[in-house]
């Protein structure tokens, strides 16, 4: 008999564990499409390594989440929208990157605020973007420019 209780008590602590990181991990959710935040748009050359949910930043700060992401059939570029938190304006002349938090992290959506007095409106593009950087095609011109640097050239 103690033996059943001891096995409800562990399965119920395991079930009171997991409902816990549930409610963890969807606290972070709330910054994406609803109340509370405004969209944007941006369109990019690359969007290696950004998925739905991925962060938005300024300054090192999630100010965002991205909400969407579509190829764009006429100009071949990704088009992003993405959600920016109300009270956090984000100037007209502001740049939009796609940047990495390191060598092996992962990718996040950056504004880059620019100095006009004047405000993006919600549903408004951001028209200056950068897109992904590619580390592997990085690394493979480093490697081709080094070797291309060090060849000898053979004696006539």
């Amino acid at each position: 008999m103690a033996e059943n209780v001891t096995e409800v008590l562990t399965g119920a602590g395991v079930l009171a564990a997991a409902l816990g990181f549930l409610v963890y991990a969807g606290g972070g959710e709330g910054l994406s499409r609803g109340a509370g935040s405004y969209e944007l748009t941006a369109s990019f050359r690359s969007v290696e390594g950004v998925t739905v949910g991925t962060d938005v930043r300024m300054a090192g700060v999630k100010v965002g989440s991205v909400t969407e992401l579509a190829l764009n059939p006429q100009t071949f570029f990704a088009d992003a929208k993405f959600s920016v938190r109300d009270g956090i304006v984000v100037p007209d002349d502001s740049t939009a990157v796609i940047a990495s938090e390191g060598l092996l992290g992962g990718a996040f959506l950056e504004i880059l605020p620019g100095g006009s007095p004047m405000d993006l409106p919600p549903g408004s593009e951001v028209e200056d973007t950068q897109g992904a950087v590619s580390v592997i095609a990085l690394m493979m011109k480093f490697a081709g420019g080094a070797a291309d640097g060090n060849a000898e050239t053979p004696a006539p």
